[in-house]
């Protein structure tokens, strides 16, 4: 038999050994996993898309302030500081970084060319002519992520809807961002299919707003406002002036409807975008590498309609019948 006293200290031995196991445990069951978010601005819709990536993680266990940080930097659309927030967020050596629109996902990939970093995009809206990924069939090494391009076939459908006389169509856009020229070409392609003349209006600094859209009177019939940063961040001055000369505004925000500036919107939910991507980002974290994660496109179920009567009213528009029972009516 052994000695009483050697038992003792056996058995105090052991409960140190598990509770120093079970303590690791705990310890890594609770270890923090840093994603870095890299965003443009605190535009609606932008901040809509990162709402939804974080919920589609934390749906799958992946919270923040429990077993995530999200260290997010915001650079209020000045693109001279992609560099330096990128470089920050990176320099924290964090799982994977969330890059949020064109420029700063082309920023990001530039900039970490030599890095294993892995990049998911969102809110861009054509990321093969962005360079961001070879096709839309097929990932960068390092690179993926989800689209916000809306289904300008259908948008241009509504719009014929709502205005079913209108023969002009003018589309605003930032001719120095790839984004807004990937929409301007696809409108070229598809605006005679409803009978309309497109009315291109270049639009690349903020404080030329009132100018260029007023410069529309008597030119077109109705105003586009597409998703572009630039535009959207705009549109408060956009919807002013468009009302101003009587030309009508579609946007594709529906921000822009709710606060009285367009008279209807078709617009991609920048929720299920951020949520695209965050399953992109789940795949990853479960073993797939970034390049067999092919970047994912809006569905046509993800795309909505909203409708503000009062300015349908004041332009002496009827409600389409396609959306007398829609749901979709702002007043």
């Amino acid at each position: 038999m052994r000695n009483p006293s050697t038992i003792k200290r056996f058995c105090w031995q052991l409960v140190l050994v598990v509770g120093g196991l079970a303590g690791s445990a705990t310890l890594h069951a609770t270890e923090m996993m840093k994603i870095g978010i890299a965003q443009f601005g605190e535009a609606p819709q932008l901040v809509q898309a990162v709402n939804g990536f974080k919920a589609e993680l934390a749906e799958q266990g992946y919270k923040g302030g429990v077993n995530v940080e999200y260290q997010e930097i915001q650079i209020n659309f000045d693109t001279n500081l992609i560099p330096q927030m990128i470089t920050k967020l990176s320099a924290s050596q964090p799982k994977m970084i969330l890059t949020v629109t064109t420029p700063v996902s082309q920023g990001a990939k530039r900039l970490l060319s030599k890095s294993s970093m892995p990049l998911f995009f969102s809110a861009v809206t054509d990321p093969v002519s962005a360079q961001l990924v070879p096709s839309w069939q097929k990932a960068d090494a390092a690179i993926t992520g989800a689209s916000d391009l809306q289904d300008l076939d259908a948008v241009f459908a509504f719009i014929r809807k709502l205005l079913p006389k209108a023969k002009r169509l003018a589309i605003a856009y930032n001719p120095g961002e790839d984004n807004d020229l990937a929409q301007v070409r696809l409108s070229e392609q598809l605006v005679g299919k409803y009978g309309f003349q497109l009315v291109k209006l270049g639009i690349d600094n903020a404080n030329d707003v009132p100018i260029r859209v007023g410069s529309l009177r008597g030119r077109a019939d109705v105003l586009y406002a597409p998703a572009s940063s630039l535009i959207q961040n705009s549109i408060p001055a956009v919807g002013a002036t468009a009302n101003q000369i009587q030309l009508p505004l579609v946007s594709s925000s529906s921000d822009a409807v709710e606060n009285g500036f367009a008279v209807g919107s078709y617009e991609v939910s920048y929720d299920q975008v951020g949520r695209n991507t965050g399953k992109l980002a789940l795949r990853y974290l479960k073993g797939e590498p970034v390049s067999a994660l092919s970047p994912i496109k809006p569905a046509t179920t993800d795309h909505f309609a909203r409708i503000n009567g009062k300015l349908l009213s004041r332009y002496g528009l009827s409600l389409p019948a396609d959306y007398v029972n829609c749901d979709c009516i702002v007043e």
